[in-house]
């Protein structure tokens, strides 16, 4: 496989833009691609912010954040990918549309370029049905916000070479994050959990046992501290596990078992309340909250990161 200099990244929405701004943070030069100028501009935006955030927060000087900015270029034009040595995507998440989209571009790269998703979901095998050469295509997933939150799945597809996974693992490892390499499954391991969490939550809120408030209390104040620094084994252990094991022994038929979308998360979706987005979610966004809760969320990981680094 080639050494990687240039990476081309498919889709400039919030996903594209922040792992953009992170390869050009270490060096990388960086081409972001997508079918729609206007998509475009607002990345360049977008980037710009966060480059404001991490110059204020004394991540990076002003001047190695205006060097970070010139090393990003910005292309409509499919055959950008000509010259890439790194592809990673992140485009709509519709199987059609990435197989529309890695039918055409696997086959304008070079062979020994190695291709990723960045789908947080999506089956890699199923992806890579359509892809050129599929051992050297894999998932990468990135966590949102990209250039804050360290963890990056890399996932392996039932083609995937180890050197193209190892390939992957390297280059996250060379832009400081902290990757995983998973095998291929629904949700990975990242979202399984994820929404484990919030069906039991939303459970619980069901049931009238706490308020959305009170269990995000839980949350921050209790268990996301544990596991901002010990995972879920690692905390049992510390506890004890007969202790855990007896805990499970009388709560696990107790807990939610729903297999689809249920209670307060659907009925937000039907009303079209879908979160910050659209103005509403389970909390209101509304006159300017929206923008203020995002620039806490990025402040406090971004301390949270240092913490973890230091």
């Amino acid at each position: 496989m080639r050494e990687i200099k240039k990476i081309v990244i498919a889709g400039a929405g919030t996903m594209g833009a922040s792992m953009g701004q992170t390869f050009a943070k270490f060096g990388y030069q960086v081409v972001l691609y997508d079918l729609f100028p206007e998509a475009l501009v607002k990345a360049k935006k977008l980037i710009a912010i966060n480059q404001e955030t991490e110059v204020s927060e004394r991540i990076l000087s002003r001047e190695d954040s205006e060097e970070l900015l010139d090393r990003i270029d910005y292309s409509a034009d499919i055959h950008c990918f000509e010259e890439a040595d790194f592809v990673v995507e992140a485009i709509l998440e519709r199987i059609e549309v990435k197989h529309k989209f890695w039918a055409e571009v696997s086959g304008l790269v070079g062979e020994d370029v190695v291709l990723a998703t960045n789908t947080s979901g999506l089956s890699i095998t199923k992806i890579a049905e359509v892809v050129f050469n599929p051992g050297r295509f894999l998932g990468m997933h990135w966590i949102n916000p990209p250039h804050i939150i360290p963890l990056i799945e890399v996932i392996k597809g039932e083609h995937t070479t180890d050197e193209s996974a190892e390939i992957v693992r390297d280059l996250a490892l060379k832009v400081k994050k902290k990757p995983v390499i998973v095998k291929d499954a629904p949700g990975f391991v990242l979202n399984r959990i994820q929404l484990a969490i919030l069906r039991e939550c939303l459970h619980i809120q069901e049931r009238g046992i706490a308020s959305i408030e009170a269990i995000d209390d839980v949350m921050k104040y209790g268990l996301g501290l544990r596991y901002a620094c010990l995972g879920p084994f690692e905390v049992s252990d510390l506890g004890g596990l007969d202790v855990f094991s007896n805990i499970a022994s009388y709560l696990f038929a107790d807990l939610s078992n729903a297999d689809a979308s249920f209670g307060l998360l659907k009925e937000c979706v039907d009303e079209n309340r879908l979160g910050v987005k659209s103005g509403a979610g389970f909390y209101d966004y509304s006159n300017g909250k929206d923008e203020e809760v995002i620039k806490y969320r990025d402040q406090m990981y971004t301390k949270l990161v240092k913490c973890l680094y230091e």
